[in-house]
């Protein structure tokens, strides 16, 4: 497959080419941010409450499911008065026990580890709290356990429906009163999604496009994503995620102050050597570096110092700046514009963002 990026405004190409509609399933963000919020209220999460405030709070994932829980630990800060702890695999740890909250978490309410550590958590008494699609296994296990479970409309990938999982996630958490999140909250994070995914529209032109742009930068590359805080680092990891899920395209997650005691070293490899007389010229290491307006003063040092070695080297950078004033604003901010990038990016190299075969192979293999 080679990279055209004349399809990006091909609106034919763009409808063509993404037959389930994974830019639609992007530009339905805000309209999923409303409505995982309102699933949440009517499930009625203020009952967690009567169980006290869980001495951890454990999210089971698989995927976006476990983004889910990435996300609720960056909003909840260093000021979390407990532990946020994202589990992706089979089993929980050995510590949790009836005094946690066990959060399962399901785009398709039947993932296999998820229902294995479901099961695990009822067993030892946790609260359980199931967030996944309506009379699914997951919902059959929070019934029989006589727990609260949050059914989300969850369609297609879901990975496309990051913020039906999340918004109900955060919310419990919020009517525990552990992080401050309102319905005025959610509606300035639709609203700040709305906008973005008017200015990353299909039919918008490249040279004015923000996801068009990053696809662009991506593209022929193979990008390093660091960011600088907890909730940038998180859109960094999930821009890593979404490359390889919808275009097909390998990168590497870094955050700082970490990145800068052993990725940084990437500088001096051979992937930042340029070859002008190669045909592969284009094919290079490019830094993309996802700011918050809240790092670490030593952090922001060395994300400037990282950026003069990476111009040092001729290492091509990308900068993305986090947009809004709430941590949850500001990851959604860099969450959708790499949500976009990517299916952009599949699309330019004419791959269908939907199709993940690899992946329904693997499980095939792997099943009982």
């Amino acid at each position: 497959m080679t990279w055209e990026p004349e399809r990006l405004d091909d609106q034919r190409h763009l409808s063509e080419a993404d037959p389930e509609g994974m830019l639609p399933a992007v530009a339905a963000s805000a309209a999923h941010v409303r409505t995982g919020h309102r699933a949440a209220v009517e499930a009625g999460l203020d009952r967690l409450a009567g169980h006290g405030r869980p001495r951890a709070i454990v999210v089971v994932g698989m995927g976006a499911s476990g983004i889910a829980g990435d996300i609720l630990a960056a909003v909840a800060g260093n000021g979390a008065p407990l532990p946020i702890v994202t589990v992706r695999s089979y089993q929980l740890p050995g510590w949790v026990g009836a005094t946690d909250l066990v959060v399962a978490v399901s785009g398709s309410g039947r993932t296999e580890e998820t229902l294995a550590v479901a099961t695990q958590a009822v067993r030892r008494g946790c609260t359980l709290l199931g967030v996944g699609p309506a009379g699914s296994p997951l919902q059959a296990i929070a019934t029989q356990a006589s727990a609260v479970h949050v059914p989300v409309p969850v369609t297609g990938q879901s990975r496309a429906g990051l913020w039906l999982l999340a918004v109900p996630v955060i919310a419990a958490a919020a009517a525990l009163r552990l992080v401050p999140a309102d319905a005025g909250l959610f509606e300035r994070v639709a609203k700040s999604l709305e906008d973005l995914a008017n200015r990353c529209r299909p039919s918008s032109d490249s040279f004015i496009n923000p996801g068009k742009a990053l696809a662009m930068d991506l593209a022929e590359s193979v990008p390093m994503v660091w960011g600088t805080s907890a909730p940038a680092s998180v859109a960094a990891h999930r821009l890593v995620c979404q490359l390889a899920a919808n275009a097909k395209y390998p990168a590497v997650h870094g955050e700082l102050p970490e990145a800068g005691h052993h990725q940084v070293a990437v500088f001096d490899g051979p992937l930042a050597e340029r070859d002008i007389f190669a045909d592969t010229a284009g094919r290079t290491l490019r830094l993309v570096v996802m700011r918050d307006v809240e790092e670490h003063p030593q952090v922001t040092r060395q994300r400037e110092a990282a950026l003069r070695l990476a111009g040092d080297r001729d290492v091509p950078v990308t900068e993305l700046t986090a947009e809004g004033e709430h941590p949850l604003e500001r990851m959604a901010s860099l969450i959708m514009l790499g949500d976009y990038a990517s299916t952009y990016l599949a699309l330019g190299y004419g791959t269908d963002p939907t199709a993940v075969s690899a992946i329904t192979e693997l499980k095939a293999r792997t099943s009982p």
